[in-house]
């Protein structure tokens, strides 16, 4: 009894895990779609108007197409995973306008967001710039007084090294003078002198 029961089990098993690779596999086979666009469309039970209303759904609404198809009505499963079936004419695998209208807001979003960073970043170098031509400005100012300082040093040190070599000049005539002076005054000296001590002697 045990044995049937494992044996039902595992037939049981081996089904549910089949069923479930089937719908797998099956839902991995589905094309992306879309609702063309209309205002809104009916969905039926059914690949016709004779079967049951299961409800309407939208222009540009995404759907996936089982690839079913009967009497020009083609299986979808909508956005709230309803398996349905509407005109094929309906059916398209390009985006509506929704979808274009939404990717292109986006696309604008995205640029206008990246806009505004190239702006701050404009923004940001025009600073930067504007601060190194002020630093610049700043700095050859103070190239030029600099600039002015070293040409008055170098006149002042002229200035001195002229009246150091004038009070060179002077100095050596000073000495030169003095030198012969002494020279002619001393020696008249001495014989004075000289003829002073022979007369007394």
């Amino acid at each position: 009894m045990n044995n049937v029961i494992n044996v039902i089990t595992m037939i049981v098993i081996t089904l549910s895990s089949s069923l479930f690779l089937s719908a797998h596999a099956a839902e991995n086979n589905y094309k992306q779609g879309y609702i063309s666009d209309e205002l809104f469309i009916y969905m039926h039970t059914g690949p016709g108007t004779n079967y049951r209303i299961l409800g309407t759904i939208l222009a540009g609404t995404e759907i996936k197409i089982t690839g079913a198809a009967d009497n020009n009505y083609s299986e979808i499963i909508d956005n709230t995973n309803r398996t349905a079936w509407v005109e094929s004419k309906y059916v398209t695998t390009q985006p509506g306008l929704r979808f274009v209208v939404a990717e292109l807001n986006e696309q604008i979003a995205t640029s206008n967001n990246f806009t505004t960073q190239l702006d701050g970043e404009v923004n940001e170098l025009n600073s930067k710039v504007n601060l190194l031509t002020n630093d610049k400005k700043n700095l050859t100012t103070e190239l030029k007084e600099l600039t002015d300082i070293l040409e008055k040093t170098q006149a002042k040190i002229k200035d001195q090294d002229t009246n150091i070599k004038k009070q060179w000049f002077f100095n050596g005539a000073l000495v030169l003078g003095i030198g012969l002076i002494l020279g002619l005054i001393l020696p008249k000296l001495f014989a004075r002198r000289r003829g002073s001590m022979d007369s007394w002697s």
